[in-house]
């Protein structure tokens, strides 16, 4: 697939696995290369990365302490894929996955990350740590079995990686000897045609000088190791045997990996590639034009016919039949002639309409999206939207799966900052939020099923159709209230809708009382509170209200304080009124 991609398009995989490219026929064979697959799947990436997720957290229930916990999380979620830079992990994985098939990514907690906690009674540095996400290529990935249906119905999983040895000397401690590793890279390789020698690019091996592989197995949780089981081979040691270190965080698999396919494929752990579609195409198309290409060229340059003995035969195949050249041929034999060659068949071009044809067909990459041009037959408005629809559709699948990995990795951040985060980090990223409600996050429990998914899918909406239909439903009224008014809230929702101006940093007005009667709601626990002349009553009677019925309050005290601070708002709001 990496071979097709580059412009390497007489790779062909032999019966023992090998990759073997071929020889030529006849040394004036065209072997050009006419890449279709490259611009197809640079189009699918120019859409997918499109794709941006948004990760929420539904609460469990209406109760204000789940409410409160899953908007933690949220925020958490988006302050961690802030610092991991998830919009590059992701188009990172997504072009692993366009050209393989698949690509995993690799979860973890990294106590060398973040900022300084403080210092160890021996000197050395603690720092907050962080959750970190790798990509895996699947060339790094085992499963126990190929059948299995995603890494959840894997019973172990092997990463094999390769490492530097002073890399295996930072992170695991260990001296080891270098091992001989291939590692894949591109390279130019020459070809040949007629009258020239392109070059193209394919994939190689490589020996690395001073790496090791490092393979970490994972093995399911069994009788023998409740906790699962952790093996770290490094070069010829044995760095780690342990249970696993992510306990109860990933809840389906237990192993700190999210698969992303492409196509998903049934009863196959590996998913596939748009790219495996469009080989057989891309050879016929290549065949097509190269045979196409020879036909024109004894067309042009000619065949000539001679009688055996009646001419220099080797001056003629050195210099040719040159403008104004004398051609002296023995006297009583035939003069040399041109052979007819005949005309090119009309079959070559009606051939490579055909593959042209399926190579849309196939990957649903339309001549719209492709070239950004629309096909000279479409002249109907209602067909190139149909066109453009297609597109969208069958770009759909592999976008779902995006939606699918990016849910899994906010389960597993969530995870692994109620394992390993320290409080005052917590601290901080709710202080950001505006909200106290980290330590009800570290009391409940998020479930993977409570993390959705709100995707600003560009693949699917486009900017122009949201602003389009924001419009649409402000000429409707939808937004008014009974008198048939735009609140100032709506307002600026609908202004944010239609992306005009910065409005993420701007708290509106409401959501600030609201906020502030959650917060009064916890400090009257202990104590009462009084009205602030700024307060807005009717926000504040119905939060307080809220928290009194909605049973979560046992202590009697509490409930009291509550109920006298909510009378007193509605008599405010009533003198006003």
């Amino acid at each position: 697939n990496m071979d097709f991609f580059i412009g390497n398009q007489f790779s062909a995989i032999t019966p023992d696995g090998d990759l073997d490219d071929g020889e030529k026929q006849y040394y004036w064979q065209e072997r050009e290369v006419y890449n279709h697959i490259a611009p197809i799947i640079e189009t699918r990436l120019a859409k997918l990365h499109n794709v941006k997720p948004n990760v929420n957290v539904r609460p469990a229930t209406n109760a204000d302490k789940d409410i409160s916990a899953a908007k933690f999380a949220s925020r958490l979620i988006e302050a961690a894929f802030l610092n991991i830079g998830i919009e590059a992990v992701i188009n990172e994985g997504t072009m692993w996955a366009e050209l393989c098939g698949t690509c995993f990514y690799k979860l973890g907690w990294n106590a060398r990350a973040g900022a300084l906690a403080g210092k160890r009674a021996d000197g050395s540095l603690v720092y907050e740590g962080a959750a970190e996400i790798t990509v895996c290529p699947p060339f790094e990935i085992y499963p126990d079995d190929v059948n299995a249906a995603g890494i959840s119905g894997a019973g172990s999983l092997i990463h094999a990686k390769i490492y530097t040895i002073d890399e295996i000397r930072e992170i695991w401690g260990v001296d080891v000897e270098p091992e001989p590793v291939n590692a894949f890279s591109a390279d130019n390789t020459p070809t040949e045609g007629t009258g020239y020698s392109p070059g193209i690019r394919k994939i190689i091996f490589e020996k690395k000088e001073n790496c090791a592989y490092v393979i970490e197995r994972h093995e399911m949780p069994t009788k023998a190791f409740p906790g699962g089981r952790l093996t770290i081979v490094a070069g010829n040691k044995l760095v780690c045997d342990t249970q696993l270190p992510y306990p109860k965080i990933f809840e389906e698999s237990h192993f700190p990996f999210v698969r992303q396919t492409s196509i998903e494929q049934a009863g196959c752990f590996f998913g596939t590639s748009v790219i495996e579609r469009l080989i057989p195409v891309q050879r016929a198309y290549n065949a097509v034009r190269n045979r196409k290409h020879e036909f024109l060229n004894r067309m042009s340059v000619g065949i000539l016919a001679v009688e055996d003995g009646s001419v220099d035969t080797d001056n003629l195949e050195e210099e040719g039949l040159a403008p104004g050249k004398v051609l002296v041929y023995r006297q009583g034999s035939a003069p040399p002639h041109m052979l007819d060659v005949g005309k090119l068949p009309d079959d070559f071009h009606s051939e490579e309409e055909k593959l042209l044809e399926e190579f849309v067909m196939i990957s649903g990459v339309s001549e719209i999206s492709k070239y950004s041009n629309v096909p000279r037959t479409v002249t109907s408005g209602i067909a190139m939207s149909l066109l453009i629809e297609q597109d969208e559709t069958r770009l759909n699948i592999t976008a779902r799966s995006i939606l699918g990995a990016v849910k899994n990795i906010g389960a597993g951040i969530v995870g692994l900052y109620k394992l390993f985060a320290v409080k005052s980090r917590l601290a901080r990223i709710a202080k950001d939020a505006g909200e106290r409600v980290f330590e009800e996050f570290l009391k409940g429990g998020i479930t993977r099923n409570e993390i959705i998914v709100e995707s600003d899918n560009d693949v699917l909406n486009t900017p122009a159709s949201r602003r389009s239909m924001v419009i649409d439903l402000l000429k409707l009224g939808l937004f008014a209230d009974e008198n048939g008014k735009l609140s100032d809230r709506m307002r600026v929702k609908a202004l944010e809708a239609l992306g005009l101006g910065n409005w993420e940093s701007a708290r509106d007005v409401d959501e600030l009382h609201i906020k502030k009667a959650i917060k009064e709601n916890e400090e009257m626990r202990e104590r009462d509170m009084e009205i602030d002349g700024v307060d807005d009553h009717k926000l504040h009677i119905a939060e307080h209200i809220k928290a009194i019925i909605d049973g979560t309050i046992t202590d009697a005290a509490h409930k009291e304080r509550l109920t006298r601070h909510t009378q007193e708002h509605k008599k405010l709001c009533e003198n006003k009124v």
